[in-house]
């Protein structure tokens, strides 16, 4: 595993760690330069001792900058940590709230944000990688209550109760999963999802909820592993034309951008992880996810060993650090 130079940038690759505590294996792939995150999973928690331990042990690993970390933590089924925590409705139960009090669902919205960002900002975590700002239409099985809703003014309004949460507890939001996920059968887990519809519809529906969340300035952003044929043959997650067509120059997002997890199947179709990593970073992706797979994340390390991360993306993932008040 050969190690590049980066004079002090995050690196763009993000990696997870194998359970409660680190290896020296851990501990050396955490230092890498190319590593500037780690997310962590249900097998890196037992309880908050634990965790809170785990957390310092990772801060340790790198100084100015350290690494970004970070959870998948949106409620509902997505929510890794459970013991010792507030238990975190699936977001489609505030839609329905919103169905029989507006104001209500709003105020429930943020305080879970809050909650969220001060449970998880207390161990030193700087990102739950939500809100889904994803549309349920009854399709999709790896979102449906994920989602608020499939109204775009009721998940736009939650969204922004939501981040606003997060944000008076320092902590960055991540909209997700850019331009939709919710309107195809297919989990990109396991499989490329493909929409086929018009460009004009997907604009008007699935795309429609994350404009708003732009202009209000959202942290940082989350890519789809889907291919939307109308724009692109390469999923959305790897694709120029989404990313620095449309988001970057059309929609004038200037924040951080993930890409979904290359380790899915949804990236699997472009190549290996080299090339998915690649083509993921020159679409303009800022950071990379590579999860469950420490061979792959090994091969990926060596493959990328002449990569000098950017200026503009590491400051754009320095902004995301938690801080100790409202952001």
């Amino acid at each position: 595993m050969a190690a590049s130079r980066t004079g002090g940038l995050i690196g763009p690759l993000m990696l997870d760690v194998g359970g409660l505590e680190l290896g020296a294996e851990d501990r050396e792939v955490l230092a890498h330069p190319l590593v500037g995150g780690v997310i962590l999973f249900t097998r890196n928690y037992r309880d908050p001792d634990q965790l809170r331990a785990l957390c310092a042990d990772i801060h340790s690993i790198k100084r100015s900058p350290r690494l970004l970390l970070a959870v998948d933590h949106e409620g509902g089924r997505v929510q890794r940590f459970r013991v010792g925590f507030s238990r975190i409705p699936a977001m489609r139960a505030l839609g329905h709230r919103y169905e029989e009090s507006a104001r209500a669902a709003r105020d429930e919205a943020e305080a879970h944000g809050y909650s969220i960002g001060s449970e998880l900002g207390g161990f030193g975590i700087d990102l739950c990688f939500a809100p889904v700002l994803d549309r349920d239409i009854g399709v999709s099985g790896v979102i449906g209550d994920r989602a608020f809703a499939t109204r775009v003014d009721v998940i736009v309004e939650l969204a922004r109760a939501f981040r606003a949460g997060l944000n008076r507890a320092g902590m960055a939001a991540t909209g997700k999963h850019f331009p939709g996920h919710g309107a195809v059968v297919a989990d990109s887990h396991v499989e490329l999802p493909v929409d086929r519809r018009a460009l004009e519809e997907i604009e008007r529906t699935e795309l429609a909820p994350f404009v708003p969340l732009i202009q209000d300035g959202i942290e940082s952003l989350m890519m789809a592993h889907v291919r939307y044929t109308a724009v692109d043959h390469t999923p959305a997650s790897l694709s120029r034309r989404w990313i620095s067509g449309t988001l970057r120059r059309r929609l004038g997002f200037r924040k951080a951008l993930f890409c979904d997890d290359l380790s899915m199947h949804g990236a699997a179709v472009v190549g290996d992880m080299n090339e998915r990593a690649r083509m993921a970073l020159a679409a303009g992706c800022d950071m990379l996810p590579v999860c469950n797979d420490r061979p792959a994340s090994l091969q990926l390390l060596d493959a990328l060993r002449d990569l000098q991360p950017g200026t503009a993306a590491s400051r754009r993932l320095t902004a995301l650090f938690r801080t100790e008040g409202p952001r």
